[in-house]
């Protein structure tokens, strides 16, 4: 009976998927993986009843295994995957000053804008979060207001699904090319014609893609723990390596929950299908549990801050990009090879990231240089880094960096990342 219900399981599974890849209606998926279930649940318990029990006994048998072996893991199933779970609704606005921008692309996003708090005028700086799908405004706008003090007016925006940004009916519209877009026509949008880009982990691919894109608009770029240049570098999935093994096994608890495993599993196949099972407020409201338990490995071991919660992130903003369904993106190298724009990259030694993912953006803008940061994390500027926040500040305004750039091209001693 055992292999009755997992023979069934697979069956329902495979038939729900498949349907799924070509309906986007729950009712209709999922009812043809539970009608799969219960049938061939049925036929194999027909048939060991035929074989082990008598005659006489097989009709009550037969049910009473049915019942145990298929109908009760059936309604086990519906309430842990098909019933929704509460979820408050999503973080919305939550800095102080914020307002919502329509772009031309199509795109509602939420911005902040953080005054220069001198009468000196500098390029503008917008920071593009990382992720994807995850903001950080509130965490953010506390570490970079220091920059306002040198002249510069910082703008932060949560990415298209994040935070109080629109949510897209269709996932398949969540991809870089869209992000980049969204970026310039924010810079449109805000009337800004040269702006220093600040970009983050994920947020540090999308800035290096738009000043490939738009380079003239680009007066310099800081990429602190830049996500790979490189598509082949899949070290950005290495997050939760990092943590000991109650938080991870905390986090694979969450993970493998039915409801969100099963619409992580309709994304492979069908983005809109996964939308319509699970609907944006209430798989937000578990990515945000995630992207918490997920925190510890974003510092270095021992120097954690205080865990605050997490709001705001995006689920599919998040997941489709590295989903099955969504294209490749495509290799910015030949565009950002040798472009003259003056940029600082920053790597912390317990950065999750490949070392590679930062020296490759040296290796291609000619007037790059690398700040190596001992005892930072992946997270650099976050959690009262001044340090940080001084060598930004520095190659911003065109003075001595404090700490001298890093010019090796393997990893220094106490590097605790991938190479």
């Amino acid at each position: 009976m055992v292999a009755v219900t997992l023979v069934a399981s697979v069956c329902g599974l495979a038939l729900l998927m498949a349907v799924a890849k070509v309906t986007a209606t729950p009712a209709l998926f999922v009812g043809a993986g539970m009608g799969a279930f219960l049938a061939v649940g049925y036929a194999g318990t027909a048939l060991v009843a035929a074989r082990r029990i008598s005659a006489a006994r097989r009709r009550a048998a037969r049910w009473a295994m049915f019942a145990a072996g298929s109908l009760l893991p059936a309604a086990v199933f519906a309430w842990a995957a098909l019933v929704p779970r509460p979820a408050s609704p999503p973080s919305g606005i939550a800095v102080p000053g914020a307002f919502q921008v329509r772009l031309a692309t199509g795109s509602r996003l939420t911005v902040v804008k953080l005054p220069a708090r001198t009468t000196t005028r500098r390029p503008p700086i917008i920071v593009v979060h990382g992720g994807p799908g995850v903001p950080e405004l509130e965490e953010n706008a506390r570490s970079l207001a220091a920059l306002t003090g040198r002249g510069f007016d910082v703008y932060l925006y949560a990415q298209l699904g994040t935070d109080g940004s629109a949510r897209l009916a269709d996932p398949r519209g969540y991809t870089r090319e869209r992000d980049v877009a969204d970026l310039e026509g924010l810079r449109e949008r805000l009337g800004l014609d040269r702006v220093v880009l600040l970009g983050h982990s994920y947020g540090g691919e999308i800035a290096a893609r738009y000043l490939a894109a738009h380079p003239g608009r680009v007066a310099k770029l800081v990429l602190t723990s830049p996500g790979p240049v490189d598509p082949a570098d899949t070290s950005a999935t290495l997050v939760s390596g990092r943590l000991d093994p109650a938080r991870k096994a905390e986090l694979s608890a969450e993970l493998l929950a039915p409801r969100p495993l099963l619409a992580y599993f309709l994304l492979q196949v069908n983005p809109s299908a996964a939308h319509a099972f699970m609907p944006d407020a209430e798989a937000d409201a578990r990515n945000d549990t995630v992207v918490g338990l997920a925190q510890p490995a974003l510092h270095c071991r021992g120097a954690e801050p205080p865990e605050r919660p997490v709001r705001g992130t995006g689920f599919y903003a998040m997941q489709y990009p590295q989903s099955a369904t969504a294209p490749r993106p495509g290799d910015p190298r030949p565009a950002l090879a040798g472009l003259p724009t003056p940029a600082l990259i920053v790597k912390g030694s317990c950065d999750y990231l490949s070392w590679r993912s930062a020296t490759a953006y040296r290796d291609l803008l000619p007037n790059a240089r690398l700040i190596y940061m001992p005892g930072a994390g992946h997270n650099v500027y976050h959690g009262g880094r001044t340090a940080v926040l001084d060598v930004i500040a520095a190659f911003l305004t065109d003075r001595p960096l404090p700490v001298a750039p890093f010019t090796g091209r393997t990893p220094p001693a106490g590097y605790e990342g991938p190479p």
